[in-house]
């Protein structure tokens, strides 16, 4: 490296250590983000969160100069499930879609381009959102690569919008797009010690987003305040006739930001799920101190001792694999033809599967047992009886009941555990903690929020409601993150340890 280029990544580095990632934002322009990206993600600590950059983003930043508003400018990042009519593939990590250049956007993304957003590029996921091995690392694709944590670089990001969280974390963009099933926004938020916001599923249309379950999908942003992902929702939210789902969304539309500033604990009861603690004394103590600053600032804070029922998880499990068949045939199937260059069309998941095991590089760490598992998923009456048990179990049986028996708003706990070593030959290991499977499965909202972190690890606090709640969700968050006293974790972009 010469001097020249050694003294550019030591300034970079200098500003994501000592400033920390929430104040890189004075300077929001592509150039900088650029930059950045050079010095952190593909050279110096090489967190490798970007899997594609977009050619067009300088142009785009140029336009939207002649747009007003708080999101005019703001420089995103898409995770790479998520097709945008930039020149980028959408390949959901996998070499199957390497060039699936489908030239649309989600129309979710026309929202964000319309307020002004500039789309710098795509970020790195777990491959196929995470649905394809129960041994992966967390992180990893085919195309991209495996993904590092920029608070510790041999720790895992969590998944799957592994990429969108570690590239907020380093500062890379001013906010990003991630996409949950059950924790792929809201695990990788609490492990890179950023904001995430999982929706009221059908709050935002899911239509050119690579799938696995029309049931329990969501996108949703990823950024450093609850008030930048208030503004990302503004913009993204409402219904599309292509997405039954989205049906009531423009009915609970709002200006999602507005009052956050003034918004209170005082007098709010907060249900704790303390079995979803866990058992490290560290983070208990961790908890303990969030609890404080929440009761500190006016909450009333009500113990419940809730465990989920085992077959809330067994059905959900069920639901997934059997609407990850039907759903990535219908998705493949919007595909065009000359996204699969050199090779026959893949329209279902048969295909995916065959075409795995014609690549060895695609199962190099870990196979696809969850695909295979999806593709003998076709019974439709124990499908359709999972989704009941499951949803009722989650929703009505689950943060409904436990709202109402103990008089409560919202329930938080711990998001997620410290992160955990990243192990690709036999798959992430992490303590059990969180327990934000209950508003994955209902479908309900699910901020994170940071809190601090365990040995230099971030950990963030969860806040769930009910349906269509999202703006007192939101509200709740925010004067948290006032009230918060604990101080949150700047990035190393270091090894743990070191």
């Amino acid at each position: 490296m010469s001097s020249l280029a050694a003294k550019t990544v030591s300034a970079v580095l200098f500003a994501a250590t000592a400033l920390g990632a929430g104040q890189l934002h004075a300077q929001e322009t592509v150039a900088t983000y650029l930059s950045r990206i050079k010095a952190i993600d593909k050279a110096g600590p090489k967190i490798n969160a970007i899997i594609a950059l977009n050619p067009d983003a300088a142009k785009a930043e140029a336009a939207a100069k002649a747009v007003t508003g708080p999101l005019a400018g703001k420089v995103i990042l898409v995770k790479d499930n998520v097709e945008t009519a930039d020149p980028m593939p959408t390949t959901a990590g996998s070499l199957l879609l390497k060039d699936n250049f489908a030239g649309r956007d989600a129309p979710f993304m026309l929202g964000l381009r319309a307020a002004g957003v500039v789309v710098l590029g795509k970020t790195n996921l777990s491959e196929w959102a995470n649905m394809r091995s129960s041994q992966s690392s967390s992180g990893w694709s085919a195309v991209g690569g495996q993904t590092r944590n920029p608070h510790a670089l041999d720790r895992s990001p969590c998944g799957s919008s592994s990429g969108s969280g570690a590239a907020i974390a380093a500062g890379l963009a001013w906010g990003a797009i991630g996409s949950e099933t059950d924790g792929s926004i809201t695990c990788p938020s609490s492990l890179n010690g950023i904001v995430g916001f999982k929706p009221t599923v059908g709050m935002i249309t899911r239509t050119h987003v690579v799938p696995i379950s029309h049931s329990q999908d969501t996108v949703g942003p990823m950024t450093t305040s609850v008030k930048d992902a208030a503004l990302m929702l503004t913009a993204m939210a409402g219904s599309d006739p292509a997405d039954a789902a989205t049906a009531e969304a423009d009915a609970h539309k709002t200006d999602f930001a507005a009052g956050l500033a003034a918004a209170s604990l005082k007098g709010v009861r907060l249900g704790v799920l303390r079995k979803a603690v866990g058992n490290n004394p560290k983070v208990i103590a961790l908890f303990d101190k969030a609890l404080a600053d929440l009761k500190a600032a006016g909450a009333v804070l009500v113990d419940i001792d809730y465990s989920p029922p085992a077959e809330m998880g067994r059905d959900e499990y069920t639901v997934l694999l059997y609407e990850l068949r039907t759903d990535l045939a219908a998705y493949l199937q919007s595909v065009p033809a000359s996204s699969f260059k050199g090779m026959p069309p893949a329209r279902t998941l048969a295909d995916a599967i065959a075409f795995n095991k014609a690549h060895p590089e695609e199962l190099k760490w870990f196979g696809q047992d969850e695909f295979e598992e999806g593709e003998a998923m076709t019974d439709t009456a124990v499908y359709k009886k999972a989704r009941v048990n499951s949803l009722r179990l989650a929703g009505a049986d689950g943060i409904d009941k436990l709202l109402a028996d103990n008089r409560v708003s919202f329930l938080i706990a711990p998001t997620s555990p410290p992160a955990w070593a990243i192990d690709l030959v036999t798959g992430d290991h992490s303590i059990d903690v969180g327990m934000g499977s209950l508003a994955a499965i209902a479908g309900y909202p699910h901020l994170t929020v940071p809190m601090g972190a365990v040995e230099g690890l971030p950990m963030g606090l969860s806040f769930m409601g009910t349906k269509w709640d999202d703006k007192r969700v939101l509200e709740a968050g925010a004067a948290y993150e006032r009230a918060r006293t604990v101080p949150v974790p700047k990035p190393s972009l270091k090894r743990w340890g070191e």
